[in-house]
């Protein structure tokens, strides 16, 4: 699949991340004025012109950071320049040029490719006279933009457009299955994500917490589009310290909303904490399919961790999961990775799956017979059920009085149904609604 690549180039803290939001549309990037808050490359899918093209954002380049992560952000940068087809250059207005710039400028020469000029936070007229002086890097006119105030974007895109290549190649880029891959700090995400990928997408660092994006990895995988989310590995809330930190809590539950699948990584070489314990509820009340991943195989069997234990110490600590698959690998070493991607694809079969009205009615009665609903009072009954929705299967059932049907109840409906029917790893969720007339008739 071939899409034209859009790099956003600069020095750190021009508004290159803001920028990025601003052609989105929404917070893609965490904006927090404290240089080198992006660390890996975060892109977006646009659509503008007739044309369909990815916009990265990257770090800043010269960044000097104190966590030794420089020449991890310096290599995504080059990565990200090499890889695109038209480099977009932020420098700051309201600021002023820095000599910073000038290495940029010369940077980007050398690399013989369409250049866009942006002059970033441009919010006065002092700043529109101070944006001019960017003529200097003779790479034609540049752009008056306000990223925070949205003001000059369309003008933007339309020049990004003029630039870009001939779209012989260029294909409409379609969703893709949404994977979030989520997990405690260090437990080996972006390995994970970088090995699925072909090549070094986000840092990987024995820095834990090298990711503080949740950075969207389009891959192929046997003709089938993937899009991986490797979000920022989460700590106690007591811990959030700063801004960043909690924007990259937020990102890591916002992305779990909006995937198809989650996958909840662990290293098993430890044992469960808190943050885990979190996500996995998390994961829960969102209803999403989810596989447990034990990573860092390789290590649990050099230090002789048993195996089917540690399976069953998670198993008990995390009950509301029971139905979900566990899968084993190294993404270090790239052991079970083709397993857990089959499982993964399985999952989300099993949680695209109708039933029929009919077959439902008739497993509901069953159950019915079985196991009546109790409770003080009035007769909890069950009239009608059809299905509503998929991922997760969603189950519309007209009763008496939806509250007695809550808690152990509507655990042993799930149970039945996932009996039944092709949902024995995924969550089922039962949307209960009150009718008078109409009991569920004998099919």
């Amino acid at each position: 699949m071939s899409f034209s690549s859009v790099a956003i180039i600069g020095r750190p803290n021009v508004g290159k991340s803001s920028l990025l939001n601003a052609i989105a549309g929404r917070r893609v990037s965490i904006v927090e004025p404290t240089a080198g808050v992006t660390r890996d490359r975060v892109s977006i899918f646009v659509d503008w012109g007739g044309r369909h093209f990815e916009v990265v954002d990257t770090g800043g380049l010269g960044l000097v950071d104190e966590v030794r992560l420089k020449e991890h952000v310096t290599a995504q940068i080059e990565v990200a320049m090499q890889e695109a087809d038209v480099l977009v250059f932020v420098v700051d207005a309201k600021e002023g040029l820095a000599p910073m710039d000038d290495d940029v400028a010369e940077r980007l020469r050398r690399l013989d490719k369409p250049i866009v000029l942006v002059a970033n936070k441009v919010e006065g007229r002092k700043d529109e006279i101070e944006a001019h002086e960017a003529w200097r890097f003779g790479f034609d006119e540049p752009h008056l933009v306000s990223a925070k105030e949205g003001f000059g974007i369309r003008d933007l895109l339309d020049a990004i457009v003029e630039k870009l290549p001939a779209k012989e190649t260029e294909e409409t880029p379609h969703d893709g299955l949404k994977v979030a891959i989520v997990g405690k700090r260090n437990s080996g995400k972006s390995t994970f994500v970088n090995l699925l990928a072909g090549g070094d997408r986000v840092i990987v660092s024995e820095l834990a917490g090298t990711t503080r994006d949740a950075v969207d990895v389009r891959f192929e995988r046997d003709g089938k589009t993937w899009v991986a989310i490797d979000t920022a590995g989460l700590r106690k809330k007591s811990r959030v310290q700063d801004a960043i930190e909690f924007f990259s809590l937020a990102r890591a539950e916002q992305s779990i909303r909006r995937a198809d699948l989650v996958f909840l990584m662990f290293d098993i070489t430890e044992t469960l904490s808190q943050v885990d314990k979190k996500l996995a509820s998390f994961v829960i009340d969102q209803f999403k399919p989810c596989i447990l991943v034990g990573n860092k195989l390789d290590l649990a069997v050099e230090a002789g961790v048993p195996i089917e234990k540690w399976e069953a110490y998670v198993r008990q600590q995390l009950v509301g999961l029971s139905f979900a698959p566990l899968s084993f690998m190294s993404a270090k070493d790239g052991i079970h990775i083709e397993e857990t991607m089959r499982l993964g694809e399985e999952l989300y079969e099993q949680a695209s799956t109708r039933v029929s009205t009919g077959e439902l009615n008739r497993v509901l009665q069953v159950a019915r017979e079985r196991l009546a609903p109790k409770g003080p009072g009035k007769i909890p009954k069950l009239f009608y059920a059809t299905q509503v929705d998929v991922c997760p299967p969603t189950i519309l059932v007209f009763v008496n009085e939806p509250e007695l049907f809550t808690g152990q109840y509507d655990r042993y409906l799930q149970n039945r149904l996932r009996e039944a029917f092709d949902w024995k790893e995924i969550p089922i969720r039962i949307v209960y609604r009150r009718r008078e007339k109409v009991e569920l008739p004998d099919l």
